[in-house]
């Protein structure tokens, strides 16, 4: 299987499109190219009942992190601070970056 390549990456501040979530904002957390999923920090919040083990000898209800699809979430430009579609640019030295299709601004650093 080959690895797809996402508008998103670790890090990014992104903008939930759709779901219950739809129009907060979030650091993306972890990638699952995989699985075409994403977590984004405190956001599709779900409660997990956990059993005791030795690292949690409490047990109980765990409140954690979803994945959420990727088509669901938009990247948040850091110079037009709303979010906009993304598209891949060639730079000089021959490398790619992403760009901000709204302001025309490298998103990348």
């Amino acid at each position: 299987m080959a690895t797809v390549k996402f508008h998103v990456k670790k890090d990014d501040m992104v903008k939930i499109i759709a779901g219950k979530e739809k129009g907060k904002t979030g650091k993306v957390l972890r990638v699952f190219p995989a699985k075409g999923r994403v977590v984004v920090e405190n956001l599709n919040v779900i409660k997990r009942h956990t059993r005791p083990t030795q690292l949690n000898p409490e047990g109980g209800i765990v409140e954690k992190e979803a994945p959420l699809s990727v088509s669901n979430v938009m990247l948040v430009c850091s110079s037009c601070s709303e979010a906009a579609r993304t598209g891949v640019r060639v730079l000089e030295d021959g490398s790619k970056a992403r760009y901000c299709k709204k302001c025309n601004e490298i998103v990348d650093k």
